[in-house]
């Protein structure tokens, strides 16, 4: 994907940098793959606020998205690439020789007209989908599955890819976007190759407005709030005794690095090794 610049006519065109959407071939999506999309606010069905700086935004429609493969042994001809505005990636819609269409996320290299598969005795290539005991040591992968059947769970998103390193005792050994090296059951399948849209992360909205057409919503310091709102919030001015210049939390008082995740949840017996001992 390349990423457009703009003259510097404005303050905002001084430094936005916005995708130029080469990669997209077809610009309408497909209807019966449609489904409405409300929108809620961030809060959920007690009308309480559970996810912060959502609201408004351009409205959209979701698209329905093939994380399963399931339909194995079946070529499908891609027949166009296109946005998402549900996710970072770009979709690809794949046409099969029954004349059904399905969307699939879109690897690089993934080019209209090249044909697709799922199953165990697909090849190795872009955009197939196999499982883990069938796809080559050392290979590229992404949208895997953790629990078999279930449809892929990691790395989906804009420029991600998990690397298929080992195979021992029934399970593969994959490292994730993060570093962690974690075990899947080899039956479990993934699609081969890394997620398009790579430059992603170097969007530069220019100004608020791009956020607010998205759906974001501004964030607040908690410095700048009153106690009744932030833990870091109140005193007269830069407190030293309250208003942050204490130890500060997060607004539901977790001291910030604090370890979240549960220490004896069952998954943790698959990790190898942490995303932490990379650093």
């Amino acid at each position: 994907m390349a990423i457009k610049k703009f003259r510097p006519i404005t303050p905002a065109n001084r430094y936005k940098e916005w995708p130029g959407f080469d990669e997209i071939t077809k610009s309408t999506p497909e209807k019966s793959l449609l489904e409405p999309l409300p929108k809620s606010g961030g809060r959920n069905n007690t009308g309480r606020i559970t996810s912060r700086h959502i609201g408004g935004g351009h409205k959209r429609k979701y698209r329905l998205i093939d994380f399963k493969r399931g339909r194995h042994g079946v070529e499908a001809k891609v027949i166009g690439i296109e946005y998402d505005p549900n996710r970072t990636a770009r979709i690809a819609l794949i046409e099969y020789t029954d004349g059904q269409k399905s969307y699939i996320l879109a690897p690089n290299k993934l080019e209209v007209g090249s044909t697709v598969q799922a199953g165990e005795k697909a090849p190795a290539t872009v955009g197939n989908s196999l499982p883990l005991s069938k796809i080559p040591l050392g290979t590229s992968i992404h949208n895997v599955e953790i629990v078999a059947g279930k449809g892929g769970q990691i790395a989906r998103s804009a420029g991600q890819e998990a690397i298929l390193s080992n195979r021992e005792a029934g399970f593969a050994l994959v490292r994730l976007p993060s570093g962690e090296i974690r075990k899947i059951a080899e039956g479990c399948y993934a699609t081969v190759g890394q997620v398009g849209n790579g430059d992603h992360m170097k969007v530069v909205s220019g100004k608020a407005g791009r956020s607010r057409w998205q759906g974001v919503r501004p964030t607040v310091r908690g410095m700048c709030m009153n106690p009744v709102d932030h833990p870091n919030g109140g005193g007269e001015g830069k407190s030293k005794s309250g208003g942050g210049r204490q130890h500060l939390t997060s607004p539901w008082g977790h001291a910030k690095g604090q370890k979240t995740r549960r220490k004896k949840k069952a998954s943790s017996k698959f990790i190898v090794q942490s995303r932490k001992k990379r650093r």
